[in-house]
This record gives structure tokens, sequence and C-alpha cells, in this order.
């Protein structure tokens, strides 16, 4: 039987940083996309995103290395973990999960690029318009 591998992503704006994890994560074991609720997007990051939850959810069920996603809270623990049955969260080298470290895999971010830096670009042409 496959490992569980958790990737939490808010993916409110889905780049190639994002999918780089996604295949990495994938080369441990069968990936489960633990995606942020709305609610709890605006309540860390300030802002609802710019697509609902069920548009975000059928963006990241296309893709190839993705076998499923999961609603979630903008942070996690070892009891959500245990509830799912995860053998390790993947995450960026921002994490700021309640994980212990041997449950914990960090990948570098990609340089370059976030949805926050995105968002900024966005509204700067937006602007201009």
């Amino acid at each position: 039987m496959k490992k569980k591998i958790l990737v939490d992503m808010s993916a409110t704006l889905i780049h190639h940083g994002h999918i780089r994890l996604l295949k990495k994560a994938s080369n441990l074991g069968d990936v489960i996309v633990a995606l942020t609720k709305d609610s709890q997007i605006k309540k860390h990051k300030g802002y609802n995103p710019e697509l609902k939850y069920k548009f975000r959810k059928e963006i990241l069920n296309s893709i190839k290395y993705v076998k499923k996603v999961i609603p979630s809270n903008f942070h996690l623990d070892e009891k959500f973990l245990k509830k799912n049955n995860i053998s390790f969260l993947v995450h960026g080298n921002d994490n700021k999960n309640n994980i212990e470290a041997s449950k914990l895999k960090i990948f570098k971010r990609t340089t370059g690029i976030s949805s926050s830096k995105l968002r900024r670009k966005i509204l700067k042409i937006s602007n201009k318009i």
C-alpha cells in the first residue's frame, strides 16, 4: 500500500510552483491535498479567494499528481494527519503547521513565484487599465 502524502495549500492562484511541489510529493506516495477552506483564507490572509473552494478543488483534482482533495483549516496538526491516515506532510520551507519533524518533509519553494506575487502583479496591471 502506498503512503498517503499530504500537501496543504490554499491554491488561490495556481502556478508552476504548486505543480512542482505536487510532482515532488507524488514521488513519495499518493498525494492528498488539504485545501484551505474559503473562510480560513479570509480569516488568516484577510481576503476572499479569487476562486471559491469548489473551483479550486476541481482544478486540483484534474492534476495528475493529485489522488484526492480534502477540506482543511489554514493550520494543520497531528490530529488532522491521524484522522486522515497521513504518512507525511509535505510543505514549502515557510511551514507554520504544528507537526512533529518525523512526519514533515520540507521542500524549498520555487524561486520568484507565489500566489501573493501574482496577485500584486495582477492588481498593478488592473490599476493601469
